[in-house]
């Protein structure tokens, strides 16, 4: 079969095109013949060599992997034929994938395999951070950096839907507008303004009662100035790769809350309560609420290329590759 592999850590240029034998799945495995795999900053990170417990080279990457089950190892529920997305440890860069049967989810009706590649990382993270972490209310304001990312769109759409006011980050005025259409009421380019200083503007200096922070670094520190009087911030990312240190002092007097969120470790050790975003995401996805945002588009032999269209920063939504 066509894989990605990464024999070195490095830059986008290591992945690199490979024939591998086809994946037998094993007990307690499903294989799916990969229609769509999504593209997560995660895989940059692991690309990098810079994700905790990330795999070693070589291996193929890929985290998240759409398309339909073609075979069945022992004690599996699930069906030879069944259209599933699959959240996967590694190896969704490929035409085919294992994954086991708790972490693959029906495609909901209507939603093509780019748009489910990109449902279950993304709007299971937002709706966690949002609501099962970061406890928003509806009449609540929420900070979301990076509103026309993956998991930025939905976020915002989920915050709106929650009857949340939504302040969004993005560095173009494209994004920003795509943000705004999703929901962001005050959207915010960081690239020409502060948006700490943007938000105590507009909120008369009382600020945010949630952030979601994928980023760290310097970004995290002026979220901590943007927040209100008993805030919360939720760290779900290190996109900088700079990981911020919290200011315990400045918590205590403010009454302020740094919260950790992280999918697949939530996953292995609660999995029930990141479960419970499921249902709210299938009824909104199905009903036309929320949709999910598919951005570009690459081969699987173009991956390298992905790769550093997301490192550029080029990316809006969902980017994906389709073997």
């Amino acid at each position: 079969m066509k894989a990605i592999e990464v024999t070195e850590y490095g830059r986008s240029e290591a992945l690199e095109p490979d024939e591998r034998p086809v994946p037998e799945p094993g007990p307690d495995e499903v294989r799916i013949d990969v229609e769509t795999a999504g593209i997560n900053f995660a895989d940059v990170m692991q690309r990098r060599g810079a994700y905790p417990g990330g795999p070693e080279p070589p291996y193929v990457p890929g985290l998240e992997a759409a398309g339909r089950i073609d075979a069945v190892g022992e004690n599996v529920g699930l069906r030879e034929g069944d259209e599933v997305v699959a959240m996967t440890t590694a190896g969704a860069y490929a035409e085919y994938a294992l994954a086991r049967p708790d972490q693959c989810f029906p495609i909901p009706e209507g939603m093509d395999f780019a748009e489910a590649a990109g449902f279950p990382i993304q709007f299971m993270t937002a709706h966690c951070c949002l609501f099962g972490w970061g406890d928003l209310e509806a009449d609540e304001r929420v900070l979301v950096h990076a509103a026309a990312g993956g998991v930025g769109t939905a976020a915002v759409q989920l915050a709106s839907r929650a009857g949340a006011e939504v302040f969004g980050t993005a560095s173009t005025g494209r994004k920003l507008d795509l943000a705004a259409d999703l929901g962001v009421d005050h959207p915010i380019n960081y690239t020409e303004t502060d948006f700490a200083a943007e938000v105590d503007e507009i909120t008369d200096g009382e600020g945010v009662h949630l952030v979601l922070d994928g980023v760290g670094g310097d970004v995290f520190d002026d979220s901590m100035d943007a927040l209100a009087h008993f805030g919360r911030i939720v760290t779900y990312g290190v996109a900088s790769g700079v990981p911020a240190q919290a200011n315990t002092q400045e918590l205590l007097f403010s009454n302020t809350s740094v919260i950790g969120f992280h999918l697949g470790q939530a996953m292995r050790h609660d999995a029930s309560r990141v479960l419970e975003a499921i249902p709210d995401l299938t009824e909104g996805l199905q009903s036309g609420e929320l949709e999910v945002i598919v951005g570009e588009r690459f081969p699987l032999a173009k991956a390298a290329e992905a790769h550093q269209y997301v490192e550029d920063r080029n990316s809006v939504g969902k980017v994906v590759l389709e073997p």
